[in-house]
């Protein structure tokens, strides 16, 4: 019989549904439809119990069902998953994935609704628009170099407003000594502007400032694959952040630029002085300069800021030779690619450039018939006049060190991810948090994508190519579909490399060739934490994590860093025999204050004894406050 409309308890209703048999028993385990009539009838929603360890299952209910399933040996035999196509499911299979696909756009339609057509293409990754991001030392001695930061904002604010190349977001982080901070993020021009003006010149004491804190608050806020430009004119004195700016580096593929100016007394110490080494190091890692300029010159020095704040861009080649040595680069320009650029750095440089057709010029003609070349410090920018397809070379005739680095603008592109296969029900490929493993071949999941879409690119060559060095390891390649591409390489370089992928538009038959900018390397050292929570307000949250090792024995030295001021603790070190693992536990406890909504991004680094080798895991977290309903609601019973 009916019973009429009730007010009833949740806790007993809910206790009414879990013991609601769902599945029928269907010893082929190839039954279409497995689902019991009240189940259908009463439009109930529920799923399949899967069994990776153990075939235990509450009485009646239905299991996904598949070979490894154990559940699906225990009556109600079988399962009802739709995930693959099979000759009992086709119809059933084929719902399924029409009714994902429309709940997808569904939701796509409705955050395309609320965020609009700017933030909707974005998060897409369809607009390639920039974001411009100042990391500023707000010492005592940096007045001026304040005015050029604002200068050049405003002038990128103003020029490209309205544009394809408006920046999307902006953001700024000042810091000083001993204080850093805090990061402002904007979408809105006018309030980018007035915070910059607010800043100014004051304080600093001894010279060493905290620019990595700095770095670092930027690089957990920015967006994934920003360029940061940090202005400053003393060394660090936070150098033990290195290792975790290098991970949170490589972590969210960004590029620094530093522009260190100074008095001529402090340029020579900063020749001289190995603390301002951590800025070339950090530049190098992550594809950026660290140019060294006179304070008289910085306005010069800021073109480059220009250059990459701007849609589209591509690095088309970067090279390093420290120490430096006569050789020859190329690199191939294509038909869709325009406004190339050039930067070399170094201090007394030689070189010539040479086009496809034989035309060359020298580094000592400013206005060539290749291009214009600006010096500024131990900076050369050099404009091409027009982008000639074909094979480029620039001719290196020194043996003091430098850098290269070939940009420009282009539809096509690509992006990239090193991963790990895992077996189970949905096999597939997991992204790595950290370096790869060492003494295994490296597997990369490669999207690639034009302005008129994947099918009509074709990719000839990925290959692991060092920056410093002359290895390139070639690897294989497997189509995925749509733009994807597998890519195994089994001899991955010692040292630190980048992806490098060559290939051809077949729309007008042109050779193409891209390369990434964030330098990465192999290492004997596993770093492995999840979060599976949030953390409250006031209350501890424990965090387990695993180092595991396939390199030396011994003591290892383990830091955690969060990117606000959360109280932390963490053991200092681990024993790990090789072969081995250990786990430890990061308690982390967020002020009772703390506004829900908050990100936090936490890196723990694991060193190896005497800092041969290392590795790291970035996890974000979120402080969520507890949120208790009390209501009750109506439903109809049927008994």
């Amino acid at each position: 019989m009916s019973h009429p409309i009730t007010e009833y308890n949740p806790l007993s209703q809910r206790r009414w549904y879990v013991a609601m048999p769902t599945c029928s028993d269907c010893a082929s385990g190839t039954c279409p439809n497995q689902l019991l009539p009240a189940i259908l009838n009463g439009k109930y929603l529920t799923s399949g119990y899967m069994g990776l360890f153990s075939s235990v299952k509450p009485p009646g209910k239905c299991s996904h069902g598949g070979e490894t399933d154990l559940s699906s040996t225990k009556n109600p035999r079988g399962g009802i998953s739709k995930d693959e196509r099979r000759s009992h499911n086709t119809n059933l299979h084929n719902n399924a994935v029409n009714l994902a696909s429309e709940a997808t756009l569904e939701l796509l339609e409705d955050i395309h609704g609320a965020v609009g057509n700017k933030d909707y293409l974005r998060l897409m990754g369809i607009a390639r628009s920039a974001v411009l991001a100042f990391v500023i030392d707000t010492t005592g001695s940096m007045a001026n170099d304040i005015a050029e930061a604002k200068r050049v904002a405003f002038n990128i604010i103003d020029s490209k407003k309205g544009t394809q190349d408006e920046p999307s977001e902006y953001i700024l982080v000042p810091f000083n000594d001993p204080d850093f901070g805090p990061l402002i993020r904007t979408t809105d021009p006018d309030i980018m502007k007035s915070e910059i003006s607010k800043l100014t010149a004051n304080g600093g004491g001894d010279t060493p400032e905290m620019c990595l804190s700095g770095l670092q608050l930027a690089l957990t806020g920015a967006p994934s694959s920003s360029h940061i430009y940090v202005f400053t004119d003393a060394p660090p004195k936070d150098t033990y952040l290195e290792n975790i700016i290098t991970a949170l580096i490589r972590s969210t593929k960004s590029t620094v630029s530093f522009f260190m100016t100074a008095s001529s007394r402090r340029r020579r110490a900063l020749k001289a002085s190995s603390q301002f080494q951590v800025y070339y190091d950090v530049a190098l890692a992550s594809g950026g300069q660290a140019i060294a300029v006179p304070k008289s010159s910085l306005s010069q020095a800021t073109d480059i800021i220009v250059d990459t704040s701007t849609s589209a861009l591509v690095t088309i080649l970067q090279r390093s030779r420290d120490p430096g040595r006569v050789e020859s680069f190329s690199f191939l320009l294509d038909e869709s690619a325009s406004n190339t650029t050039i930067y070399i750095t170094g201090n007394s440089l030689t070189f010539n450039l040479r086009s496809p057709t034989g035309v060359s010029q020298s580094n000592t003609v400013s206005n060539g018939p290749l291009g214009t070349i600006q010096s500024v410090g131990n900076l050369q920018r050099i404009q091409l006049n027009e982008t000639e397809m074909g094979l480029w070379h620039i001719d290196m005739t020194t043996t003091r060190a430098y850098t290269i680095k070939v940009i420009g603008q282009s539809a096509i592109t690509f992006i990239y991810d090193f991963v790990e296969e895992f077996k189970g029900p949905h096999p597939g490929y997991a992204v790595i948090d950290g370096r790869p493993s060492a003494g295994l071949p490296a597997k990369l999941l490669l999207t690639l994508t034009g302005e008129k879409g994947p099918e009509v690119l074709e990719v000839h060559e990925v290959a692991l190519m060092e920056v410093s060095g002359v290895k390139v390891s070639n690897g294989t390649i497997e189509k995925m579909g749509g733009g994807d591409f597998l890519v195994t390489v089994k001899e991955v370089p010692e040292g630190e490399f980048v992806v490098l992928l060559k290939g051809k538009d077949k729309t007008v038959s042109s050779l193409f060739q891209r390369q990434t900018t964030t330098q990465m390397s192999q290492s004997k050292v596993t770093v492995k934490a999840i979060a599976d929570s949030s953390m409250l307000p006031g209350q501890v949250f424990k965090l387990n994590f695993t180092i595991t090792t396939n390199g030396s024995s011994g003591t290892y030295t383990i830091r955690a860093r969060s990117d606000k001021t959360i109280p932390m603790t963490h053991p200092s070190t681990l024993n790990l025999q090789s072969g081995g693992s250990a786990q430890g536990t990061v308690s982390l406890t967020p002020p009772a204050d703390t506004v829900s909504g908050t990100d936090v991004t936490l890196t723990i680094e694991a060193e190896g004894p005497g800092g041969s080798d290392s590795n790291y895991a970035v996890v974000r977290l979120s402080v969520l406050s507890k949120v208790t309903s009390y209501g009750f609601r109506k439903a109809i019973f049927i008994m």
